[in-house]
C-alpha cells in the first residue's frame, strides 16, 4: 500500500551524451539514499543521434551503425534502442519502496499503464503486448520492432518499451516512447507522461534537486565506465 499524499520526486532533464545518461541513471541507483525513500521520475534527451543497447547484447549488432550514431550499453537488459525520434524516461524505485515488492512483470505493468495514460491524451488507444518473448532473440532484437511481454503497442505496432536492474539498492527502470504518440511533440509527451503517473500511482510531484557532488561522481562514472570500449564493446 502506498502513502497517502505521496510526492515521488521528478527531473526534467536536457539532452545529455549518451556516456552520460547511462551514469546518471546507474549512479542514481546506487546512491539512491539521496533519494530520501522516495520514487524519482528522470525525464531526458539525447545530444546526438544515438543508439543503446542491452547489458547482454553483442556490440557486432550495431558496429555498422557507428558512424551515424553514438553507441553505448545500458546497465538494463532489453533491445536495441535508437535515440533520435523517442522520449527516454528512468525510474528509481529505492529499496522499501511497496513498488519495489512487486515483481518484475508487475511493475512493468504498473508503469507501462502511465504510459498508456499518456497515450490517450493524444488519442491514441494503446495495449500491452501479449507474451511474445520466448520467440525472440533477445540478443539481437530491436526494442520497436520486435515486443515483448508488456511492451505498449498500438494497433500490432510497438511504441513504447523498457528495461529494468534490480540491486540492493532498488530497481532502475528505464523507458523509451516513440514520439509518434505527440506527432513528434517531445514537450508535450513529456507534460502527458508526468500526468500519467501521477494518475496512475496518485501522487503528486516535487523537483529534485541535484546534490552538487552527484554531478561531479557522474562525470567521472562516465568517462571511466559508459564512454569506454571495456564497457561497450565488452560483447
Amino acid at each position: 500500500m502506498r502513502p497517502e499524499n505521496e510526492k515521488w520526486l521528478l527531473w526534467r532533464d536536457g539532452g545529455r551524451p549518451p556516456a552520460l545518461n547511462m551514469a546518471i541513471d546507474e549512479l542514481l541507483l546506487e546512491k539512491s539514499e539521496v533519494l530520501g525513500g522516495r520514487i524519482l521520475l528522470r525525464i531526458y534527451g539525447w545530444d546526438s543521434p544515438s543508439i543503446s543497447i542491452g547489458y547482454t547484447q553483442h556490440y557486432s549488432s550495431v558496429s555498422s551503425e557507428s558512424g551515424k550514431y553514438s553507441i553505448v550499453r545500458r546497465p538494463t537488459g532489453g533491445g536495441i534502442v535508437y535515440h533520435d525520434r523517442d522520449l527516454t524516461y528512468t525510474v528509481i524505485v529505492p529499496a522499501g519502496h511497496a513498488v519495489e515488492r512487486l515483481d518484475r512483470v508487475e511493475s512493468y505493468h504498473v508503469f507501462h499503464r502511465a504510459v498508456l495514460l499518456a497515450m490517450r491524451k493524444f488519442g491514441l488507444e494503446g495495449r500491452l503486448a501479449s507474451d511474445m518473448a520466448n520467440v525472440q532473440d533477445r540478443a539481437t532484437m530491436k526494442c520497436f520492432v520486435t515486443p515483448t511481454k508488456y511492451d505498449v503497442l498500438c494497433g500490432n505496432r510497438k511504441i513504447a518499451g523498457a528495461a529494468q536492474r534490480r540491486t540492493r539498492k532498488g530497481i532502475l527502470h528505464q523507458g523509451s516512447i516513440s514520439l509518434e504518440v505527440s506527432g513528434g511533440d517531445r514537450n508535450a509527451l513529456s507534460a502527458e507522461l508526468i500526468e500519467g503517473f501521477a494518475s496512475e500511482f496518485k501522487i503528486g510531484f516535487e523537483t529534485f534537486s541535484v546534490p552538487d557532488e552527484f554531478s561531479s561522481e557522474a562525470g567521472k562514472l562516465s568517462s571511466a565506465k559508459f564512454a569506454a570500449d571495456e564497457w561497450n564493446k565488452t560483447r
